[in-house]
């Protein structure tokens, strides 16, 4: 109700006289590009935005220090105990934060970002990407800063609050901001567009976890553990970066397509793309949407699962042999352990690359394959690799081993990019935003499903005495049975009823609302830059974007070389 009068009054000003006020700086009148905008100025403004939010998959680089802070320089404080309740350690200034109390943390980013996606996707629409983008920067900057108070005196209820609640919100606008504004940039490539921008969630972290622990490692004292100091440098960082970002969002003018490109035809009954529109409002009654969410939650689940124990798993199931040591995990001393971490670690930095790669690679290609049959080879071939897994490692094959989670983890970016695309085919693209939030739903879903199967998997079969090596058989057979009811589910999906669509009218009337007139005196009026952009800029652009993505790659190759070595 807050997002359709939010639309309202923007889309309906009046000043005294009866005529239409100017729209605001931020308002979406004023980024309708005019004719001759280069629209691959786009892609780097969602980038910009995305590597920033995307460091919410890094946070656990802090998580150590945090765990020392008060501890430092032989204060002899020590962690909480486990008579200290959760609630009590909010507010604690006697002892030190527990790890698993700090990885909460990650949980509220994903919580919120998923609800905060779904609650406020619509007015999204309505406001436009630029002020949506500017009111991500400002959460999940201020939550950093927040945070940073919140180290600072020591107050874990501060942390919780910026970059949990009010850093989680910022994650969820900023994430989908992008998403409806690229797809009708590129009508004509759309899982490419779109895997262009969650490409940079993914790789957000690989330049935050780095930065960050340069940043800890400049700001620490024999007193000071340094990390409230890296949280100021990175917000304030992240927002300059984030701002230019929402500054630099443009939206085609109404019926805008690409030179030459000529839509497909209308739809069939055998069509999966729809050149009609879905009302946001209707999309929990279409059976369609509950099967797109079952999709993406059970490849996500899947995916998550094995990404948050990928390090554990590696260091047990081969023990020794990672370093050439014929013995298992338990039977290694201090320095042998030490040694076979700094492999897990080069594992992990070697998935993360399949990751973002994946998000890119697999949406590009469902342009030339579909959503519908990228999505079953997620499933299919996913269901062959989780199941190879308990195999390759009984025959002691690393190369076999890493290479299927390899595979299975650009998959798992991969459905995370693909599905707007798949959404937009469904439903249309004048709420593809705003379904988009409500999907995220799943992830949030899948967030918590996925890591509770295996830790809890891994905890039961140990309790059994099954050998460390063997406890994640069973548990790659309960992912293959997630992955077998999403491929169930992917077969369900058909064409949209022709009843969900909206009319021609009232499709006009939701066009009004969401400011999008382009009326002459309105068009290329808002950014500053004229239509015809020159090609020095979109290229200074990349430029921007892909430095700093290219320094965390280099970064991230670095440590995975460790692995190899």
């Amino acid at each position: 109700m807050a997002g359709s009068t939010a639309g309202v009054l923007d889309g309906e000003r009046l000043a005294g006289d009866g005529v239409q006020a100017q729209p605001g700086f931020l308002d979406k009148e004023r980024i309708i590009a005019g004719p001759g905008f280069n629209r691959w100025l786009v892609p780097p403004a969602a980038l910009a935005i995305h590597l920033c939010i995307g460091m919410a998959y890094g946070f656990s680089v802090f998580w150590l220090p945090l765990s020392k802070a008060l501890g430092t320089a032989g204060t002899g404080i020590q962690a909480c105990g486990k008579d200290v309740s959760f609630f009590t350690e909010l507010f604690t200034t006697t002892c030190d934060w527990r790890v698993a109390t700090l990885g909460w943390m990650y949980t509220l980013f994903f919580v919120f970002l998923g609800c905060s996606a779904a609650l406020w996707g619509g007015w999204l629409e309505r406001v436009g990407p630029r002020k949506a983008g500017v009111v991500s920067a400002i959460c999940w900057c201020g939550g950093m800063l927040l945070s940073a108070l919140g180290i600072h005196l020591h107050q874990f209820w501060l942390m919780i609050l910026g970059s949990g609640v009010i850093g989680g919100i910022g994650l969820g606008l900023g994430y989908i901001s992008p998403v409806s504004t690229l797809i009708k940039w590129f009508p004509d490539r759309r899982g490419m567009a779109t895997g262009m921008a969650i490409m940079g969630f993914g790789g957000g972290a690989l330049i935050g976890s780095p930065l960050a622990a340069e940043l800890m490692k400049h700001f620490s004292t024999a007193t000071d553990v340094g990390v409230a100091q890296t949280f100021v440098v990175m917000a304030l960082g992240y927002f300059v970066f984030m701002l230019a970002g929402a500054l630099g969002y443009r939206v085609p003018a109404s019926g805008w397509k690409p030179a030459g490109w000529t839509p497909p035809p209308v739809q069939t009954s055998n069509a999966m793309i729809t050149q009609r529109h879905v009302h946001v409002k209707k999309i929990w009654g279409i059976p369609q949407f509950w099967l797109v969410w079952l999709v993406l939650c059970m490849n996500v689940s899947a995916g998550i699962g094995v990404l948050g124990i990928s390090a554990l798993m590696l260091q047990e199931v081969f023990g020794g042999a990672l370093i050439g040591v014929p013995a298992k995990m338990a039977q290694l001393d201090k320095v042998q352990l030490a040694s076979i971490a700094v492999v897990a670690a080069g594992f992990t930095a070697l998935l993360s690359l399949f990751n973002i790669g994946g998000r890119f690679i697999w949406a590009s290609l469902s342009d030339k394959l579909g959503r519908k049959l990228t999505y079953t080879v997620f499933f299919v071939l996913g269901g062959i690799l989780y199941a190879s897994i308990p195999s390759s490692a009984g025959a002691g094959s690393k190369l076999l081993f890493v290479g299927a989670a390899c595979i299975i983890i650009s998959m798992y970016g991969g459905g995370f990019a693909t599905v707007p695309a798949y959404l937009a085919d469904l439903f249309g693209t004048q709420f593809v935003g705003a379904i988009h939030g409500r999907l995220l739903t799943a992830w949030a879903t899948a967030g918590i499903l996925g890591p509770i199967v295996v830790n809890y998997m891994r905890e039961y079969q140990l309790g059994l005495k099954i050998p460390a090596a063997q406890v994640y058989n069973q548990t790659m057979y309960i992912l293959v049975g997630m992955l077998v009811i999403g491929f169930i589910a992917n077969l369900l999906v058909r064409p949209v009823a022709s009843h969900h669509f909206m009319s021609d009218e009232e499709l006009a009337v939701e066009k009004k609302l969401a400011h999008e007139k382009a009326v002459a005196a309105e068009v290329g009026t808002g950014s500053g830059v004229a239509d015809n952009v020159s090609p020095v800029v979109v290229a200074l652009a990349w430029i921007a974007v892909g430095i700093p993505l290219g320094w965390g790659v280099y970064k991230t190759l670095v440590s995975a070389a460790n692995f190899f070595h």
